[in-house]
């Protein structure tokens, strides 16, 4: 069977095809900036597995039937179309960002060294190294750096795997982390676009369900502010 994630109408993922499951962790520099997910284990092999979509199990990361009994309502809100239709663009002398806001997971991965727009505004060698750096860790995806000679993007080669992560700065479960482009089929059956890096949500709070949009941690207060500054109310 190959690999592939499928959404389960108001339950859980379930994950065919021997894909890795991990457990890691978001780590932070001395000034308190994320710069990495460690993995710090492997769940126990698996061919085919269910993954909690509710938040509510109690043997996460596994579903264990809580969605039926609290009445989890799953329905995938995400928009279809492909991320590059939808992304803004942001040019310097030397790369291009592309950056689709309604996919943050809020790991604040793009927040180092002033943040990763003032980084490829700057174009010195050790800027752009670090932008490189912040656009390839991003999780969701939301964040591609690319080549302007070439029009290639800068990802980093994932085997087929999934990471459930924990945030230790905001000490609460993060999303899933989705890696090495597994197709995702949707409850409806459709597939969405494939890619190399996306966040699964697992805390059933997302309103881009079945991404995630950082509701994990983030009051509604702080959702609100960033919907008005990126436009997506």
């Amino acid at each position: 069977m190959k690999p592939r994630i499928k959404i389960l109408k108001d339950g859980p993922c379930l994950v065919m095809g021997n894909i890795p499951l991990y457990y890691g962790e978001i780590v932070t520099d001395e000034e308190g900036h994320t710069i990495d997910i460690i993995e710090k284990g492997e769940y126990t092999p698996k061919g085919t597995y269910i993954l909690c979509r509710c938040g509510g199990s109690n043997d996460k990361p596994y579903c264990d039937g809580t969605h039926s009994i609290i009445g989890f309502d799953g329905a995938e809100t995400a928009s279809r179309d492909p991320y590059i239709s939808r992304a803004l663009t942001f040019e310097s002398e030397k790369v291009r960002l592309t950056d689709l806001p309604e996919l943050c997971d809020h790991s604040r991965f793009c927040m180092r060294a002033g943040g990763i727009r003032e980084l490829i505004k700057k174009g010195d060698p050790e800027s752009i190294k670090t932008a490189i750096e912040e656009a390839e860790i991003c999780p969701s995806g939301r964040l591609v750096l690319w080549f302007k000679d070439t029009g290639t993007a800068y990802e980093k080669k994932f085997e087929k795997s999934i990471v459930v992560i924990y945030d230790k700065q905001k000490k609460c479960e993060g999303p899933l982390w989705v890696r090495g482009g597994i197709p995702i089929e949707s409850s409806d059956e459709y597939e969405y676009e494939v890619r190399n890096r996306v966040t699964l949500c697992r805390c059933g709070l997302s309103e881009n369900k079945p991404f995630c949009d950082g509701s994990h941690w983030m009051t509604s207060e702080e959702k609100l502010a960033f919907k008005k500054k990126w436009g997506l109310l």
